[in-house]
C-alpha cells in the first residue's frame, strides 16, 4: 500500500485539480454500508444529483463516527474542501454501497475518502478535507490518540497539510443574487455544506458539455455564509471548466469548479 499511496501523493502534488483520488486501500479500517438511493436525490433524468451525493457524504460521516464510538469525543467538524468525481452516473432505482476511509491525517484534521458504488454500475469517488473543531472557540481541536491511530491504518500521510486549490479572485463583473433558505442553516448557524451544492447544481445545468463524460466537482469553503447575508454568485464558463465564486459584499466565501476528467 505504501508505494501505491506514495505514487498518488506525487501526482496530487503536481496537479491536484485533475489528479486521481487515492485508491481503496487493501487493509486497514474502512467503514462499509449499504443504502438505498432515495427519489428525493434524483434529478429529472433519474440520475443522482450532486447535492444528493453531498447528503450521502454528510450522513456517512455521522454514521461512521457512531460506528466507531467517536461521536461524543469528536462531534464537531467543518469541511474545508469537497471533491466529487462522477465517474459513471448513478441512476434510480438502485442500492448503493458506501465505503469511507481516511486518506490523510494530522493531529487536528484529516481527508476522508468516500466511494459510492451502485448495483447498476454507477460509480462516484469523493474526498473531503475535514477539520475537527471546538464548537465554543471554533478553532481546530486535537484528535484523540485512539481516533488518530485508527484513521492512520489506511494512509501513510500522517502529516497532512492544507493547500488551497482554488484561489483566483472573483470577477469584477456583477454576480447573480442567490438566496439560501432558513432551512439551510446548520447547528453552527452557518449555511449547511449541502446547501452550497444546490447552487452548484443550478449553474452546472447550463453547461451539459462538461458533464457528458466523467467529471469532477471541487468546492472549497473559505468562510461561512450565514442566513440572510446578501449572497452573489459569479460564474465564469471558460473552456474546460465552470468556476463559481460565492461572495458576500465582494468577499469570497467559497469557490466551486466543475471540470471534465480523462476517461481511463
Amino acid at each position: 500500500m505504501k508505494n501505491q499511496l506514495a505514487g498518488h501523493s506525487d501526482r496530487a502534488a503536481a496537479d491536484p485539480l485533475s489528479a486521481p483520488l487515492a485508491p481503496v486501500p487493501g487493509s486497514g479500517h474502512i467503514f462499509d454500508v449499504d443504502r438505498r438511493l432515495s427519489t428525493v436525490d434524483m434529478d429529472e433524468n433519474r440520475k443522482m444529483r450532486i447535492d444528493g451525493i453531498a447528503r450521502h457524504l454528510q450522513d456517512a460521516g455521522v454514521d461512521h463516527l457512531m460506528h466507531i464510538g467517536s461521536l461524543e469525543s469528536h462531534p464537531h467538524w467543518i469541511v474545508r474542501r469537497t471533491v466529487i468525481d462522477v465517474l459513471r452516473p448513478i441512476a434510480w432505482p438502485t442500492r448503493l454501497r458506501v465505503r469511507r476511509w481516511c486518506s490523510g491525517v494530522s493531529p487536528r484534521w484529516c481527508t476522508m475518502r468516500v466511494r459510492i458504488d451502485s448495483e447498476a454500475g454507477g460509480l462516484v469517488d469523493t474526498e473531503g478535507f475535514w477539520i475537527h473543531v471546538n464548537k465554543a472557540t471554533m478553532s481546530p481541536s486535537r484528535l484523540t490518540d485512539e481516533f488518530f491511530e485508527l484513521m492512520a491504518t489506511t494512509t501513510d500521510d500522517h502529516r497532512l497539510r492544507w493547500r488551497q486549490w482554488l484561489d483566483a479572485p472573483a470577477p469584477a463583473a456583477e454576480g447573480t443574487r442567490y438566496t439560501f433558505r432558513r432551512a439551510d442553516t446548520d447547528h453552527f448557524r452557518h449555511i449547511t455544506n449541502t446547501a452550497y451544492w444546490h447552487a452548484v447544481h443550478e449553474f452546472a445545468a447550463d453547461t451539459p458539455g462538461l458533464t457528458r463524460g466523467p467529471h469532477r466537482y471541487i468546492l472549497e469553503y473559505n468562510k461561512p455564509i450565514r442566513f440572510g447575508e446578501p449572497l452573489d454568485i459569479h460564474a465564469v464558463d471558460a473552456p474546460g471548466a465552470l468556476t463559481l465564486w460565492f461572495t458576500v459584499d465582494q468577499e469570497t466565501r467559497a469557490i466551486a469548479q466543475l471540470r471534465p476528467l480523462e476517461d481511463d
